[in-house]
């Protein structure tokens, strides 16, 4: 777990990162702080999903989605208007 806690405190810095084990054997919570002590962001996170690359890098896409939204940098309404962009079909017409 200390591994996971430093690629996590490298990715998401200056933000200081704890992984501490809650509930059950495979469930844990990554907490975050900025430089003065306080908490930024709390989340639970499945310690499977630290085990695979690609789950790894998506609980950081997360995280800095997260921050962004915490920090006003992100309105989560923007983040629902991306995702139905993506998921909408998208046509191509040719004009002739």
């Amino acid at each position: 777990m200390e591994n996971i806690n430093e690629l996590l405190t490298e990715a998401l810095t200056p933000y200081h990162v704890d992984v501490v084990d809650v509930g059950g054997p495979l469930e844990c919570r990554v907490i975050l702080r900025d430089s003065t002590g306080a908490l930024v962001l709390e989340r639970r996170f499945d310690r499977r999903q630290f085990a695979d690359k690609h789950a790894l890098t998506d609980v950081v896409d997360g995280l800095h989605r997260d921050l962004m939204v915490a920090e006003g940098r992100l309105q989560p309404c923007m983040i629902a208007a991306l995702a139905a962009q993506s998921a909408a079909p998208v046509v191509n017409a040719a004009l002739g």
